[in-house]
């Protein structure tokens, strides 16, 4: 229904349409959003809905499959804390940073219909749970040292992904101040200017490679027992290979030779000296 009054109000006058969903195809456009960032009076439908009620909402099933494990097991095991306390740090650190969303491409390109709306909504607060709905019912059969040390990588993941977005932030916000004064950059003829050093001259898609290590590593509390439970970290590689891809093309497309100079001066993608 969200869906459906997005698509119909971005035909009124002075809507501001993504481009690419106005290609003239009724289910393409649909699915993709024709407005770019559909509002009510003040309120931005698209920013609000990009993080607060799917994350959320993940957060309290969370707490539901703990409940769930309690009451079947009689307490909460070691792996179900490590999995709901890295699932909280996610969440917590996706609100704690939410002005960070503002420059990401779901924002600034893609227009507002059913594939963010659905995935906003439903995908990600009933997809992300399940590994929280393995463990109520069941155990990883892991030895707590191999716990821990499925933890020490996903707190490994986490820093190299807060650590690269933040440096990233703050060089956007202000180049020349004392926290980026040690970074290279490369000037481009659009006037901007393009890292290549520090986080992101190691790879230019580094602070994806550590999101999806702690998305790995809290699949992995859950043991080998289920291919369900690796759901989210297989989805996410996929997902992030295409956003890597299409975030290739439109850089392309805007700095033109001077992203093919960036390319050079930054060979990889996500794991540096690897791929």
């Amino acid at each position: 229904l969200l869906s459906v009054g997005l698509y119909c109000a971005s035909f009124r006058r002075g809507a501001l349409l993504a481009h690419g969903g106005r290609s003239g195809y009724l289910t393409y456009d649909f699915w993709m959003g024709r407005e770019l960032n559909p509002r009510i009076g003040s309120f931005d439908l698209k920013v609000f809905c990009e993080l607060r009620p799917g994350m959320i909402g993940w957060l309290l099933i969370d707490f539901g499959m703990m409940a769930k494990e309690r009451e079947y097991k009689g307490e909460n095991s070691l792996e179900m804390l490590l999995l709901v306390s890295f699932q909280m740090l996610y969440v917590w650190d996706a609100l704690y940073n939410e002005k960070a969303i503002l420059t990401t491409m779901d924002v600034t390109t893609d227009g507002f219909g059913f594939m963010l709306a659905f995935g906003d909504l439903a995908w990600v607060p009933f997809t992300y749970c399940l590994p929280a709905r393995y463990l109520a019912t069941r155990s990883s059969n892991l030895p707590t040292p191999v716990l821990l040390a499925f933890a020490a990588l996903g707190l490994a993941g986490f820093y190299i992904f807060r650590a690269s977005n933040s440096e990233k932030d703050a060089f956007r916000r202000d180049p020349s101040s004392p926290a980026c004064r040690h970074l290279q950059s490369m000037p481009t003829q659009r006037g901007t200017k393009l890292l290549v050093s520090g986080w992101w001259g190691l790879a230019r898609k580094i602070n994806y490679s550590g999101d999806w290590l702690f998305g790995l590593s809290q699949s992995l509390f859950t043991g080998f027992g289920c291919g369900l439970t690796y759901f989210y970290p297989i989805y996410f590689a996929i997902l992030l290979f295409h956003r890597a891809a299409r975030d290739d093309e439109a850089c392309q497309a805007k700095y033109g030779q001077d992203w093919t100079r960036y390319k050079q001066r930054v060979p990889y993608m996500f794991i540096p000296k690897v791929f």
